[in-house]
């Protein structure tokens, strides 16, 4: 039923094809569980970092298990030696360490700390600019890869550090 409203009334549902949906409905659930197993009810960048912290004061981080991610993101946000304009749409705020997400970016931080935060940060930074509107702005349109990927994060670190393996 909802899914039938959805249709008739949100511009650009009824365009936006299965796999898009999927992917956009299994990442609001996914950051749910991540939420509550992992940040407390709480998240934000400063929850991440500590969480990322104690993985790697645990020896547990893992980080090249996100190389695809953050290669993804890479090639997603940085092009012909420059932050792309998809970069500045993440919205990164002060408290997000866009200096920090930047330079991993770019290539310039890239310890196993920097690529895991950043690999989270962007992913907090969909989940967002998913539940506060901005996706909205092209009707959710372009979106499956980054969710995609996104859930691919989320899943893996479910699996490792909430139990879920």
């Amino acid at each position: 039923m909802s899914e039938k409203w959805l249709e008739e009334r949100v511009p650009g549902y009824a365009a936006l094809p299965g796999p898009d949906r999927d992917a956009i409905k299994a990442f609001a659930l996914l950051w749910s569980l991540f939420e509550s197993r992992l940040m407390g009810n709480d998240a934000n960048a400063r929850r991440i970092a500590q969480a990322v912290e104690r993985w790697e004061t645990d020896g547990v981080l893992c980080a090249e298990l996100y190389d695809a991610e953050v290669a993804y993101f890479r090639e997603r946000y940085f092009q012909n030696g420059e932050l792309t304009f998809r970069f500045d749409n993440l919205q990164l705020r002060r408290q997000d360490m866009p200096d920090l997400v930047a330079a991993c970016i770019r290539g310039d931080a890239g310890s196993a700390r920097d690529r895991v935060l950043t690999t989270l940060i962007i992913v907090w930074r969909y989940r967002n600019n998913l539940f506060h509107g901005e996706k909205w702005a092209y009707d959710l349109q372009g979106q499956l890869a980054n969710f995609s990927c996104a859930n691919a994060v989320l899943m893996r670190v479910l699996e490792r550090h909430a139990g879920f393996g």
